[in-house]
């Protein structure tokens, strides 16, 4: 009888187990489809955000020029507004298409790249946009790595970007380039907010955004860290964030040489 009773006890005993992981895989599954949800109204509010933003702001222009006579220097103005909105625009659809292109048909090309003239010219398009920003390019202007132009010019421009959208006032951004045996190195410091520890394992995933979506004011989608992650994961190589001194972030990749 001890026996059975047991053999009965033991069988209660697996099937309570049992019951506790289905429970869990139940909630576990249950957490994900809402993170997948939350994501993807994140995403959604970001969007529509983003294209109605500029979009207003180019129909006013454009509303105020076939109502008023302008001086021509109020023209040059609105002009340049206009255009750089239209340019926020262009850089919204390139980086949708893009993202898209990761999941189905994006190859890279490895060449002999210039790094300091790339990083240069993308320096002096952002200062002329943004006086404010201060970008300083610590490198050889012989650097040469192998890579793929065309992603790593998106790779560095999001990167940049993204630090001037989380910094304060008077973003100071530091790129850096040094090589070990393996890799070549190109570092990102800024002086801006910074990344928790624990932001630092979701802030390259698609869609993700730090802070919550119906408060945040900084613009964006959530998909220029993505889309660096996926390109330097084309090119073999890796990422790492690190907190700068006395703040800010540091986003550093490797590529294979």
């Amino acid at each position: 009888y001890n026996r059975q009773e047991k053999m009965i006890l033991g069988e209660a005993g697996v099937l309570a187990i049992t019951l506790l992981i289905g429970i869990w895989l139940i909630n576990k599954g249950y957490q994900k489809q809402n993170e997948a949800a939350n994501q993807s109204r994140n995403f959604l509010l970001s969007i529509t955000h983003e294209l109605k933003s500029p979009l207003a702001s180019i129909k006013l222009i454009l509303q105020t020029f076939s109502k008023r006579k302008l001086e021509s220097n109020q023209i040059q103005q609105f002009s340049e507004n206009a255009l750089s909105e239209t340019e926020r625009l262009e850089g919204l659809v390139n980086n949708l298409l893009l993202a898209a292109r990761m999941e189905t048909a994006y190859d890279i090309k490895i060449e002999e790249l210039d790094l300091f003239p790339l990083l240069d010219g993308i320096r002096e398009s952002i200062i002329t946009k943004n006086s404010s920003v201060d970008i300083n390019i610590i490198m050889d202007e012989n650097t040469v790595i192998s890579a793929d132009k065309f992603g790593m010019t998106s790779v560095f421009i999001n990167l940049i970007e993204n630090a001037i959208k989380y910094s304060e006032d008077g973003p100071v951004i530091s790129i850096e380039y040094k090589k070990d045996n393996y890799y070549d190195i190109i570092s990102i410091a800024d002086n801006g907010i910074g990344i928790s520890q624990k932001e630092k394992k979701q802030v390259l995933n698609k869609f993700y955004r730090i802070g919550n979506e119906d408060t945040r004011k900084t613009k964006g989608t959530g998909l220029g860290l993505y889309i660096v992650k996926e390109i330097i994961d084309k090119h073999n190589g890796r990422i790492q964030i690190e907190n700068n001194k006395p703040k800010g972030s540091i986003f550093s990749i490797f590529i294979p040489i």
